[in-house]
C-alpha cells in the first residue's frame, strides 16, 4: 500500500468509507466503531468486493474515502474521478492522534483535491457534482412511483396476483408509475428467458399493467448463473469464478466480454423489450466485475461489467429506465438511471423483524449520491401490519430521496398501511 497521507484529528474525526456495491456496508465511522468484514466466503463475493482482501484494522473504501478531522479543519476527499478501468482500494487507520490513508493503486490514481468544505457532508456533495458531471451521471426526472411484487410474494408470484394488484391500484385511485413484476415469473439465473410454468402468462400480466397506463417493470439478473444451470452447463467457457450462493446453488459470473455471452444477453433483453417493458431491474450485477480470465485479454473486470451494461442499454433504448441493484458503485455511474443503495430490507421469514432495520445505515450514508450519480432506490416501503417494523422502516423510507416504492398486497392493507403507502406517494422526489 502506499501512504497518500497522515491526517491529524480530533476525538470528533470521522471516517466515510464507500462500499463496492449496492450491498455493501457504508456509513460514517468514530474510532473504535465496528470495522464491517465478511463472517462468511459467500459473504465476501456478495457483500465486499470480490479478489480484495478486507482488513481487520483500517476502515476500506473502494474508490471513495472521506476524512473529517473533526476540529473544524477541512475535511479530506481521497477518491478517483476516473471508474471506467479501474477503481483503487483506499484505507484509513487511526494511529495515534493521526488517520493515515493508504491505497494499492498508483498515488496518481487517487485525488485528495476535490473538495475545500469544512464538513463531511459537504464534501461528499462537492465530490458527487465532479464525479457524476465526469462519469455522464443520468438523474433529474421525477422519482417513479412503484408497486413491487417482491416483499409480498417472493419466488412465489403468480400472473393472477399481479392482475389483482393492478385492478386495486386503480380502485384506489393509487398515483403509480409502474408495476414491477420480480423474481418469481422465470426459471432463474442461467434459463432466461424461460417462463416458470407456476408463474403464468408474462404477457398477459404485462399487458393488463400497460393496459392500465403504466410502465411495466420486471426483474432479471443478467450477470449471474447459477453453476448448475443450463448456460454454465452448455457453455463453460462463457462462465467465471465464485458469486456466492443463491436459489439453493453456487453463483457464477458470466464473461461480458464473450461473444456468445453478449448474443445471449441480446436475445434475453430483446425478449423483455418486444414484450412491452421498458423498465428493468437489474440485480445481482457484481458478478458481471468478477476478477477472471476473461475473452478479450485487454478487458479489466470493471470494463467487462461496464461493456455488459452498455449492452443492455443498447438493446433496450435509451429511454428505457435501468435501476441497478448488487452493483458496483461507482463503475456504474452514467449506465444506470436510479441504484439501490443499501441490502434488501429482509428476507423470507423476516416480516417479524428478527433481521433488523438491514438497509438503515447504507441508505442514510449514501443520501448524498441522489441528484449525482442517479435516482436513488432506498428499497420498497413495507406497509401491511404482519411487518412487524413498519413504523421503524417507514420513517426511513420517507425521509429517504429517490424512488419511492411500496410491496404490499393492496387488499392486506389496514388503515394504517393505506395511510402509509399515501403518505409515499405524495412526496415528490427529484
Amino acid at each position: 500500500m502506499t501512504v497518500l497521507d497522515e491526517i491529524p484529528v480530533g476525538p470528533e474525526a470521522r471516517v466515510y468509507a464507500e462500499g463496492w456495491q449496492s450491498w455493501s456496508p457504508t456509513t460514517w465511522s468514530a474510532r473504535g466503531d465496528e470495522i464491517h468484514r465478511p463472517a462468511e466466503p459467500w459473504q465476501h463475493a456478495m457483500r465486499f468486493r470480490p479478489g480484495v482482501d478486507v482488513t481487520d484494522d483500517a476502515l476500506q473504501g473502494e474508490g471513495l474515502l472521506v476524512v473529517d478531522p473533526g476540529d473544524g479543519s477541512e475535511a479530506r476527499v481521497f477518491g478517483t474521478l476516473d471508474a471506467s478501468r479501474e477503481v483503487p482500494t483506499i484505507r484509513a487507520s487511526w494511529r495515534g492522534d493521526r488517520v493515515v490513508v493508504e491505497t494499492d493503486a498508483d498515488a496518481g490514481g487517487v485525488s485528495s483535491r476535490f473538495a475545500h468544505s469544512t464538513t463531511g457532508a459537504d464534501a461528499l456533495a462537492e465530490f458527487g457534482d465532479r464525479f457524476g458531471a465526469a462519469s455522464g451521471a443520468r438523474f433529474g426526472w421525477a422519482a417513479p412511483r412503484v408497486w413491487c411484487t417482491w416483499y409480498q410474494y417472493f419466488e412465489e408470484v403468480h400472473a393472477s396476483d399481479v392482475l389483482e394488484n393492478v385492478r386495486a391500484i386503480d380502485a384506489a385511485g393509487l398515483d403509480v408509475d409502474v408495476v414491477q413484476i420480480d423474481d418469481g415469473w422465470s426459471l432463474g439465473t442461467g434459463e432466461w428467458t424461460a417462463l416458470n410454468p407456476r408463474f403464468g402468462s408474462l404477457p398477459d400480466a404485462v399487458s393488463a399493467i400497460l393496459d392500465s397506463g403504466r410502465r411495466a417493470g420486471i426483474w432479471a439478473a443478467p450477470f449471474s448463473v447459477g453453476a448448475n444451470s443450463s448456460v454454465a452447463r452448455e457453455h463453460p467457457d462463457w462462465v467465471l469464478g465464485d458469486a456466492g450462493k443463491n436459489w439453493g446453488d453456487d453463483l457464477r459470473g458470466l464473461d461480458l466480454t464473450h461473444p456468445g455471452v453478449r448474443d445471449y444477453l441480446t436475445r434475453v433483453f430483446s425478449d423483455i423489450r418486444d414484450l412491452g417493458i421498458d423498465y428493468v431491474k437489474l440485480d445481482f450485477l457484481y458478478s458481471g466485475a468478477l476478477p477472471g480470465r476473461r475473452h478479450d485479454e485487454d478487458a479489466t473486470p470493471i470494463s467487462a461489467y461496464r461493456s455488459g451494461l452498455e449492452l443492455i442499454r443498447e438493446v433496450l433504448g435509451d429511454d428505457a429506465f435501468l435501476l441497478g441493484c448488487g452493483a458496483p458503485i461507482l463503475p456504474s455511474v452514467g449506465l444506470v438511471d436510479a441504484m439501490r443503495v443499501a441490502g434488501d430490507t429482509f428476507h423470507e421469514g423476516g416480516e417479524d423483524g428478527s433481521q433488523g432495520l438491514r438497509g438503515q445505515m447504507s441508505v442514510e450514508a449514501r443520501v448524498w449520491q441522489h441528484g449525482r450519480f442517479w435516482t436513488n432506490d432506498p428499497d420498497c416501503l413495507v406497509a401491511r401490519p404482519e411487518f412487524t417494523l413498519r413504523e421503524e422502516w417507514a420513517d426511513v423510507v420517507l425521509a429517504a430521496p429517490g424512488i419511492r416504492g411500496f410491496s404490499d398486497r393492496l387488499a392486506g392493507l389496514d388503515a394504517r398501511g393505506r395511510e402509509l403507502v399515501g403518505q409515499l406517494l405524495k412526496e415528490t422526489s427529484v
